[in-house]
Order: C-alpha cells, then sequence, then structure tokens
C-alpha cells in the first residue's frame, strides 16, 4: 500500500498540465514566436511564460519549439501538433463557458464578429441597431480587417463568425453560408464622358484610369478576371480598401471608381454618377463563416436571421452537421 500510495503521488506530480500552459503555446505560435509579444498580449510576464512552457515540455518530455540560446526559432514537428490540440481544447474550454452563461441567462453575453470596412460601414449597421435593440446587455465586437485576415480570426476562435465575400473557402474547420448577392457600379464625376454612352463595355472602362479596392477585398479577383478574360489591362490609378477613399479620389478627378454597389449613397455621393456595372463584373456573394464546433446561443442565430432572413436555425444546423453546405437560395440585400 505504501508503495501505490508513493506511486500516485509521484504520478499527480507528474500530470498537471494546465490549460494556462496550452494557451500560452497557442498564443505564442500566433505570436510569430514572439514571446515578448505574447506576454503583452495576456498582460503578464515573458519569464513566467517561458517557465510554464519549459514546465510543459519537461513533463511531455519533448520539445514544442526549437531554440537558439533562449530565443525560438521554429515551432517543432511534434509542437505543431501539440498545439493544434490546445487550439482545440482552449476553443471547447471557451464553449463551456458559453453553455453555463446560456443556463444563466440567453440574454447577457459577448458577440464578436470579424468583417470587411464594406460590409461594416454599409450592410451591417441597421442589423446591428435592430439586434441591440432586442439584445441591449449583449457587448457586440467588430474586428474590421482584410477577408484572410478575418478568416483566419474565425478559424481559430478569436470571434464568433466572419462576414466576407473572400477567403472563408478555404479554411476546412468553417462551415461557409452565402448569405445575399451583390453587383458593382462604376462612380465617375457628373462631366465625365462614360455618362454619355448608353452600354458601357470593359472596352470603355479600360480606355481610363481605374481606382478601386485593393487585391483581396470586396471581390476585387472578380474585376481582375473580367479584364484578364477580355484581355485587357487597364491603368491602376489608386487601390483602396476603404470605398469612402475611392470616393475622395475619383473626385479629384484620378479615374473612374469600381466599388460594390452598397457603398454608393444617392444622398452622400450625390456629387458623383453611378453606372451599372452588373453586367461587366457579374454577381460576388457574401457569407458568413462559423466554426463547426462553435456553441450556437440563440442570440447568434438571431443575429444571423437579422442579417440573412433565409438562414435559419434548422438550416444553420444542417450545414454544420454535414460537411456539404446545403443549397440556400440567397437573398437579395
Amino acid at each position: 500500500m505504501q508503495g501505490r500510495s508513493c506511486f500516485t503521488r509521484q504520478f499527480r506530480k507528474r500530470n498537471h498540465m494546465k490549460l494556462q500552459q496550452l494557451r500560452y503555446i497557442w498564443e505564442i505560435s500566433r505570436n510569430e514566436l514572439n514571446v515578448s509579444a505574447t506576454a503583452d498580449s495576456l498582460y503578464t510576464s515573458q519569464p513566467g511564460i517561458s517557465k510554464q512552457v519549459r514546465q510543459l515540455e519537461q513533463e511531455l518530455g519533448i520539445s514544442i519549439f526549437s531554440r537558439n540560446g533562449k530565443q525560438l526559432t521554429e515551432i517543432t514537428d511534434a509542437g505543431k501538433l501539440i498545439i493544434a490540440l490546445a487550439g482545440e481544447i482552449l476553443g471547447k474550454t471557451q464553449n463551456i463557458r458559453h453553455i453555463a452563461q446560456e443556463y444563466r441567462d440567453n440574454k447577457i453575453g459577448t458577440l464578436s464578429i470579424a468583417t470587411t470596412h464594406t460590409q461594416a460601414r454599409y450592410v451591417l449597421p441597421p442589423v446591428i441597431r435592430q439586434f441591440m435593440q432586442r439584445y441591449p446587455a449583449i457587448k457586440l465586437n467588430i474586428h474590421q480587417g482584410s477577408p484572410m485576415q478575418i478568416a483566419e480570426e474565425v478559424s481559430r476562435g478569436v470571434v464568433d463568425m466572419a462576414i466576407a465575400t473572400e477567403a472563408l473557402d478555404q479554411f476546412n474547420n468553417l462551415v461557409v453560408l452565402p448569405c445575399y448577392e451583390w453587383s458593382r457600379c462604376l462612380l465617375v464625376k457628373p462631366e465625365h464622358p462614360l455618362t454619355q454612352l448608353d452600354e458601357i463595355t470593359l472596352n470603355d472602362v479600360a480606355s481610363y484610369p481605374i481606382v478601386t479596392y485593393v487585391a483581396g477585398f470586396t471581390g476585387r479577383s472578380r474585376i481582375d478576371q473580367a479584364f484578364e478574360k477580355h484581355h485587357l489591362h487597364p491603368q491602376s490609378a489608386l487601390s483602396a480598401v476603404d470605398a469612402d477613399v475611392i470616393k475622395t479620389y475619383v473626385r479629384l478627378g484620378m479615374g473612374v471608381g469600381i466599388v460594390a454597389q452598397m457603398a454608393y449613397d444617392p444622398v452622400a455621393d450625390g456629387d458623383l454618377v453611378a453606372l451599372d456595372a452588373s453586367h461587366l463584373f457579374g454577381e460576388s456573394i457574401t457569407k458568413i463563416g462559423l466554426r463547426r464546433d462553435l456553441f450556437f446561443r440563440e442570440f447568434i442565430f438571431e443575429f444571423i436571421r437579422l442579417f440573412a432572413p433565409e438562414l435559419t436555425p434548422e438550416k444553420i444546423k444542417q450545414a454544420i452537421s454535414f460537411r456539404e453546405m446545403p443549397e440556400i437560395n440567397p437573398v437579395e440585400d
């Protein structure tokens, strides 16, 4: 019995892996192996993180990170697998908190959304207004970035959902739901020659400098593909992530603006002329990206319903249950 008690004490002493240690290695991997930046983001000390990582490696008997002196240089092969599992574990612990909160009060909590400037500026405001009227106690966080940045955030569980047109399909742990179709328009000054044409072609547009979104934003790839298909190479006068910046430079006469139709306000932008370009560049689809293991609280379903009425809780659950996305007809914006 004494020997067994001694073995039990040693076993317990050796096996004391902590969630905090898993969070440290996860965040280090997200901060490009910069322990100092990780310490700042977690409001703790660099020596404390380094100590905990060393203790975890000693317990596991392997190195998670390769080192040059005290500096971390890369993640080992074993470390990559361990960090991936750590991310899953941390995500599930967050779900445990959500479940507990759901049963305490389903009208209190936090909803984090990552999206692009176009969605945040032109599409989401009325949705957010309705949502906050129904759930005034919900804290809403909006993260803005490029489609790839926000897709990575939702994939890592940093946010609850991502709303974008591009990049979401590149992550296998996401279910991607189509929301609505949208098209583009050309923005020019009233005296611009394009306003005199009955039907505008890509050749007409390519005759002038172009002011539009940077690569990777707001369906820019669709614009490039349209010109390339017709072997056209228009001059790019300026690229921006913000439609308001594009409008500013169109007003300065730098070129023809190509923006999402939703970004044109007939009142605020009354000094510019919007010309339909749907026949030139086709339509794009805005989508919502969600982790398959997300714990869905009532208010998450409600936010999605307000943004895309066709996405009922039943359709969302069906999409998550099956790896293939069900056919859902997008609604017009």
